[in-house]
């Protein structure tokens, strides 16, 4: 029987736990690193699948979809993105015909943002692919360590 595989993660953090012996820094070590490396991988993924959108444009579709009409603000929280970020994607969005901007009723500084049709057929597309770039990126890992991997990721991510 041959050794058993060891995979690059694998590598990485015996490397790391090598490396804290000497308590050196080593940047391919640390976590800000390693992450941007994964967006990296994650974001050619996403545009090898779907080339004519950028993941925040995506994300603000799929959510969209998921919520319904909501206020831009509103829309930028619950994707993870500043006022100005989410202000560029939406109108992004617009200009292509996929959502519309109406100002509130009550509150006419405050705009509401909702997919079109065309919107609502193009994210009802891309969502396949969507999945498809999910597995894609996690393909290096078992199930479990995938799950192992967005609960971890989960939890600094709403640590505040």
């Amino acid at each position: 029987m041959g050794r058993p595989t060891v995979t690059s993660g694998e590598n990485m953090l015996r490397r790391i736990e090598s490396d804290r012996a000497d308590d050196g820094y080593h940047l391919q070590d640390q976590v800000g690193f390693i992450l941007r490396k994964a967006h990296q991988r994650h974001v050619a993924i996403f545009a090898s699948h779907i080339g004519d959108l950028t993941p925040p444009q995506f994300a603000a579709l799929a959510k969209l979809q998921d919520i319904g009409e909501t206020s831009q603000n509103q829309l930028g929280a619950l994707i993870a993105m500043d006022a100005a970020t989410v202000k560029g994607v939406i109108d992004r969005l617009k200009a292509r015909g996929f959502v519309e901007i109406a100002k509130h009723d009550g509150d006419k500084r405050r705009l509401l943002v909702s997919l079109t049709d065309e919107g609502r057929q193009a994210v009802e597309r891309l969502i396949p692919l969507a999945q498809k770039i999910t597995a894609e990126t996690m393909a290096p890992l078992s199930p479990k360590e995938a799950g192992t991997l967005l609960r971890l990721l989960g939890k600094i991510a709403s640590s505040e």
